[in-house]
């Protein structure tokens, strides 16, 4: 998201209150608008459609329909994501613009045949009493997601980040729009209007990449090619996106804390509510991390390498690192204070919003448990980002291993001691990745004078 960097120190070069708060409500609408547009899209789809869906229980069967087609269309395309972001960068870098578009193309077909043989599989064997209308429909949604996901990723790395969140404002509304005019045929229609507004929103993306790019070959797999692989790039988007999900599905699935739903999916009342709750909150933090991570580490980045390049006195190129590694201690510090006052907010508040939902405030405490684990998130992004401009992909493959296995560790632990201490395992596994990170990035700083010129040489 390097790009992002540079447009905001455009905003903030006014050094004014406006030019400030412009910057911050810029970075917090791309990191965060979309997430806010699909959660805030599905809730009003469900609370708009309670007069007219009959039975009542279909608005809950369809959105944990829609939550698994975006967590597995998440993990099954994540080994593509950060691989095809790093090949598509370095084509361009180099002025190869023409293996741009056809390499999308395959990335795309790639992910279409993987994600249609899986969801065929998957409503073959797990959704036999469920009507046919609604197993094609599922097929169809998990293929067009998993798409997405590849357009977003193309999108971004060539730094499209306004025209996203256009384009997923548009498809969002399509969506709404479309599932309130099909909601009077229940669950068909909920989950038809949601495929729909999707496929609007997978074509507004594929326009804006094809609007930009031309190739002579209409599909290529130069990305699969081992000169251009990164396996502990695909390893890492496999581990992240796993490490996010799995205590959710182990909540999802656990008898004491667990429904089924509908077919083989199921849901937790208790665990899900809060989590969505808390990333909301996060947003203060994603755009802390945007400003603070991506301009200010980002400009003394740039000065510490041209300054290396150009021969730099030791002193200078000291003074730089330096200014760097400031940088991203202060950017981490202020995500602290940021979500602290979120957290603040919700401790004194939070009753309020429950009740405002129609939940209970019995939630509290969980609630409370899954804004900090949701903050630790946000630093554990910030971190994973300086490691990924320092080139130290090990590291980030050790942390986001660790985060899968601690994770499922301690959640596991948490279901079996008891309500208590639900959600603590979530946090705990973020709380103890993060110190690791911090560890390892304190450590790569002290080397990163000698690593720059023994990599250079």
């Amino acid at each position: 998201m390097a790009g992002i960097g540079f447009e905001l120190r455009k905003i903030l070069k006014h050094q004014t209150l406006f030019g400030v708060a412009r910057a911050y409500a810029y970075a917090g609408l791309i990191s965060s608008g979309p997430l806010i547009l699909s959660i805030f899209g599905i809730l009003i789809i469900g609370v708009l459609s309670l007069a007219f869906v009959i039975p009542k229980y279909a608005i809950v069967q369809f959105q944990v329909s829609v939550t698994y087609l975006v967590a597995c269309s998440l993990i099954l395309t994540g080994p593509l994501q950060l691989s095809f972001t790093r090949f598509i960068s370095d084509r361009l870098f180099e002025k190869r613009d023409d293996l741009v578009l056809s390499n999308y193309n395959g990335v795309v077909l790639i992910s279409t045949a993987a994600s249609g043989v899986l969801g065929v599989i998957a409503v073959a064997f797990g959704f036999r009493g469920e009507p046919l209308i609604y197993r094609l429909l599922m097929v169809a949604g998990f293929v067009v997601v998993s798409n997405i996901w590849i357009a977003v990723i193309f999108l971004s790395s060539v730094k499209q980040y306004r025209q996203i969140l256009y384009v997923f404002a548009l498809g969002y509304g399509c969506t709404v729009a479309f599932a309130l005019m099909l909601n009077r045929h229940g669950l068909p229609g909920l989950l038809g209007g949601f495929v729909a507004g999707h496929i609007v929103l997978l074509a507004g993306l594929s326009g804006l990449i094809y609007r930009n790019y031309r190739s002579e070959r209409f599909i290529s797999f130069e990305v699969l090619q081992k000169r251009f692989a990164y396996p502990s790039l695909a390893l890492v988007g496999l581990l992240f996106n796993l490490g996010v999900w799995i205590d959710k599905f182990m909540f999802w699935y656990a008898p004491d804390t667990g429904a089924r739903v509908i077919g083989p999916l199921h849901a937790s009342v208790i665990y899900d509510i809060p989590v969505f709750i808390a990333y909301v909150c996060v947003m203060p933090g994603m755009a802390t991390f945007l400003v603070r991570i991506e301009a200010d580490f980002v400009e003394y980045y740039d000065r510490f390498y041209d300054a290396v390049r150009s021969g730099a006195t030791l002193r200078h190129i000291n003074d730089m690192r330096d200014m760097m590694v400031g940088s991203v201690r202060a950017g981490l510090y202020e995500i602290v204070k940021v979500q602290t006052v979120v957290l603040l907010l919700i401790l004194a508040f939070g009753h309020l919003v429950l009740e405002a939902l129609g939940i209970s405030t019995l939630y509290l405490p969980l609630l409370i448990v899954d804004v900090i684990s949701a903050s630790l998130q946000v630093l554990l992004l910030g971190l994973l980002n300086v490691f990924f401009y320092l080139d130290a992909r090990r590291a980030v493959l050790k942390l986001t291993a660790a985060f899968v296995v601690l994770n499922a560790l301690f959640t596991g632990i948490t279901l079996w001691l008891g309500p208590d201490l639900y959600g603590y395992g979530f946090a705990l596994a973020l709380l103890l990745v993060v110190m690791a990170a911090v560890t390892l990035l304190d450590r790569k700083f002290a080397s990163l004078e000698y690593e720059t010129y023994m990599l250079r040489n």
